[in-house]
């Protein structure tokens, strides 16, 4: 019986590994398909407290990684596939059929990024082709950038990036956004942005280059192709939480976001923490502080019913 295991390994699982391991839990950490997080895909951090230069975020993560492990929390690459959330009977079932019973659980999968799933964008993620103005806009201050999407947060980041940006192309398949008036309203007196509406990207350029040149996008309505040269592609459609073994056993939101309070699920002993209970921010620090807050809740609650 493992006293705490934390799904995911992003910075709200290895921050929440490193708290419990502290606290002489033996934290038991499943890494999931992509250990390390979203962060692994990015290249220079330069927003994450504590490093006056840039890291990467393979190389944060894995500082992280070690630091928990001094501490006593070991790591498995496997992944759950269900959980048995029958309060004071919680397991998790690895790929392997292994089951799991544990005293607490630490929801950390985190969210995965909409991406438009063509080849050239693929090729092209994380060098020039991000899902995070705030992570990565500052590489691209006094440069040509794109953004794709059309509700509120493609307004927001459109907008953000416009302070850095030379000049800031927003492209959306149709011709009216989905955002709210206001954002629409800011978006469209904005000099720095212009539209590109009734169109789709088809091809990223240049994964022969290594970076990104510009996008290739068509016009839904005419059919016509053109060419913008930019220097960044920003993908703001959208992010899906990592939940598919938690439907039906966690309160989810309406995105499939899971519900938590003070990282409280609607379960006892099962607390969650970075992207999968955040639509809102999606920063690795704010993951992180959520991990400590539910490294600190599973202490309460064993304590609580050690008693």
């Amino acid at each position: 019986m493992e006293n705490v295991v934390i799904v995911g390994s992003g910075p709200a699982g290895l921050t929440a590994a490193l708290y419990t391991a502290r606290a002489n839990l033996a934290p038991l950490v499943l890494d999931g398909r992509q250990p390390g997080g979203q962060l692994t895909t990015t290249t220079d951090v330069e927003n994450f407290p504590g490093f006056p230069d840039p890291v990467t975020g393979p190389e944060l993560t894995d500082r992280m990684r070690k630091q928990a492990e001094r501490f006593g929390a070991r790591f498995v690459f496997d992944e759950v596939v269900s959980v048995s959330l029958e309060p004071g009977a919680l397991a998790v079932t690895l790929s392997g059929g292994e089951a799991v019973p544990c005293r607490t659980m630490v929801v950390a999968t985190g969210a995965s990024a909409r991406y438009l799933g063509i080849a050239s964008e693929q090729a092209l993620v994380g060098r020039g082709v991000s899902a995070c103005a705030t992570c990565d806009g500052a590489f691209y201050r006094g440069r040509d950038v794109a953004v794709v999407g059309g509700g509120d947060s493609a307004m927001e980041e459109a907008i953000f990036l416009s302070r850095l940006c030379r000049s800031v192309t927003l492209i959306h398949r149709r011709r009216e956004f989905r955002a709210s008036r206001i954002m629409d309203a800011r978006v469209r007196s904005n000099p720095s942005i212009r539209l590109v509406l009734d169109s789709v990207v088809e091809e990223v350029m240049d994964p022969a280059a290594g970076k990104v040149t510009g996008v290739r996008v068509r016009n839904v309505v005419t059919g016509a192709a053109s060419d913008i040269a930019v220097d960044g592609l920003f993908l703001a459609i959208g992010h899906v939480p990592n939940t598919e073994a938690f439907k039906g056993r966690l309160e989810l939101d309406g995105q499939g976001f899971i519900v938590a309070r003070n990282t409280k699920t609607s379960v006892p002993g099962v607390f969650a923490a970075g992207d999968v209970q955040d639509p809102r921010y999606k920063q690795a620090v704010t993951a992180a502080g959520s991990g400590c807050m539910a490294a600190l809740e599973v202490e309460r609650f064993m304590a609580e019913h050690a008693r």
